[in-house]
């Protein structure tokens, strides 16, 4: 190879590097622009019990409920929950194939070695000596020559062609020039990928914990609910028994025994239909750390009450949702990688630069594989230009076009659902307190009732339905306040999911999610 080829080579490759990424076809990706409603502060004032506030809230916003099992159940939630743990390994391969899409940045070498063992037909070898003539076989010190020319000459008298054996080892460099920004393109959308699986794992992991918050609180509720029907039911098992005395006495009629009866009946009947939400709820919980049916109850069967909700409540600043709430930024990843792929495949119209090059050592004989005088090499681009492709590349563009146009508005569609679940959980937080507020009212108006009746019956001053109707609107208050205080803790978890699960640009970065992340990596039970 002489210097002035080598000079000329690197100049050209030079120039070559120097335009490859220069001539960037197809569109270029713009950030689309935070947008937020007017009157969205509109919800955050009003709440009578708990003031919603501002502040920065924290990743592990259970924590203001000062809950232990929550917050327990929460951080075995990341280690142990199955959906998570496949979105990690999800994320795995995302990553896998950003290192292959990059791959096609750099150049592509590999080692060959080949061994052949051919016997060319004397009809062909005829007609090698024919064209070639003998010098060649007769030059001297020609290892090629000195190796052929017996042969040739077997070949010029008519004998049987002799076997030959070709050795042959080789280093191989092959390389694209991006002039179009082809390549480039392919690895940004293979990077947009990565940030939207990564962005979907997140979401996962989001709602995986507010799914364990709301399940928490309505088992919680239901728990509730199911110690004051059980009090109820010690209740009107002495009312029921004082009917019995007072019948048996005289003093009242058998109607007002059946009456006692048959409302007691009638709680034992809803307190087997609490029993059996509360042990579904178990293991609804169960199933959300992977763990089998059952395998909660005894630590969810101790007495915890529905979590209090603060009374301030730091959800951070509602305008910035579009740069934390992982759908979001999963949609706006889908569609940065669209317009890459757009890019992509115009950069197909374009002529395809390739450069080939190897260098090694050939030889019809072993022994002389490793002389410098076996070496052979060659070098030179090769280019590639569409012509026709019947129509298959303007097709793939056309995909490629409306596949953008569709993730903008996929876009589109992630930011005003978002705010639409922010404004929804906003009201029903708010709301739920005024109901929260006046139910309060009832039970303690109600208690009051049914101590009077309850007074006034033992004296003989009123009937017993006066006293089971008070004992009624009593019970039917106190489940009603039950409820309440489970939909008001879960308000407040829907509110922090429609949030983005507390104000976080990435995946919260703990011991908890790198312990999910190396068990994904392995074999569950």
């Amino acid at each position: 190879m002489s210097a002035a080829f080598t000079s000329r080579a690197l100049l050209c490759g030079c120039a070559l590097f120097t335009l490859s990424g220069c001539l960037m076809v197809g569109p270029e990706y713009h950030a689309p622009k935070p947008w937020s409603p007017a009157h969205y502060t509109d919800h955050m004032t009003g709440a009578p019990d708990s003031i919603i506030s501002e502040m920065k809230a924290d990743s592990r916003w259970w924590q203001v409920f000062h809950d232990p099992e929550l917050t327990s159940l929460e951080s075995r939630l990341v280690n142990q929950n199955l959906s998570f743990r496949l979105a990690t390994a999800n994320l795995a391969q995302s990553r896998a194939q950003l290192i292959m899409a990059g791959a096609e940045r750099f150049p592509a070498l590999s080692a060959s070695g080949s061994y052949q063992r051919s016997q060319y037909s004397t009809k062909e070898m005829q007609e090698i000596i024919s064209r070639v003539g003998g010098n060649i076989a007769k030059s001297a010190g020609n290892t090629l020559g000195s190796s052929i020319g017996p042969l040739l000459q077997g070949g010029a008298d008519g004998a049987t062609v002799p076997l030959l054996n070709q050795w042959r080892s080789a280093i191989d460099a092959t390389y694209e020039i991006d002039l179009w920004g082809r390549v480039a393109h392919q690895y940004d959308a293979a990077k947009a990928d990565l940030q939207a699986t990564d962005e979907e794992r997140r979401s996962i992991l989001i709602a995986q914990q507010a799914d364990m918050a709301r399940g928490y609180m309505g088992l919680r509720g239901d728990q509730q609910r199911l110690k004051i029907l059980r009090d109820n039911l010690r209740v009107l098992t002495q009312i029921t028994s004082i009917a019995q005395e007072r019948y048996r006495g005289g003093l009242v009629t058998e109607l007002d025994v059946d009456s006692a009866q048959g409302r007691l009946h009638d709680t034992q009947g809803q307190e087997a239909q609490l029993e059996q939400a509360v042990a579904q709820e178990e293991n609804a919980l169960a199933l959300l750390l992977g763990a089998p049916p059952g395998s909660l109850n005894a630590e969810l069967e101790k007495s915890a009450g529905v979590p209090v909700v603060p009374p301030v409540v730091p959800v951070g600043i509602p305008s910035e949702l579009a740069q934390r709430r992982p759908d979001i930024r999963e949609a706006e990843a889908h569609l940065r990688g669209a317009v890459a792929e757009v890019g992509e495949a115009t950069a197909d119209f374009y002529p395809k630069v390739t450069i080939n090059a190897d260098f090694g050592f050939q030889t019809l004989s072993f022994r002389d594989l490793g002389f410098w005088s076996a070496r052979a090499w060659n070098v030179g681009p090769s280019i590639s230009l569409p012509i026709f492709q019947g129509g298959r590349l303007y097709g793939q563009l056309e995909l490629k076009k409306y596949a953008q146009k569709a993730a903008a508005i996929s876009y589109q569609q992630a930011v005003i659902k978002a705010w639409h679940d922010v404004d929804n959980a906003l009201i029903a937080y708010r709301d739920e307190q005024l109901h929260r507020q006046g139910l309060q009212g009832a039970v303690n108006d109600n208690s009051h009732a049914l101590m009077l009746a309850q007074s006034q019956y033992r004296s003989g001053l009123t009937n017993y339905l006066n006293v089971l109707n008070a004992q009624a609107q009593l019970q039917s208050a106190q489940l009603d306040l039950a409820s309440s205080d489970a939909t008001l803790a879960t308000n407040l978890t829907r509110l922090y999911n429609a949030l983005g699960g507390g104000w976080e640009d990435a995946l919260p970065n703990n011991p908890d999610v790198a312990k999910a992340q190396l068990a994904s990596a392995t074999p569950g039970p």
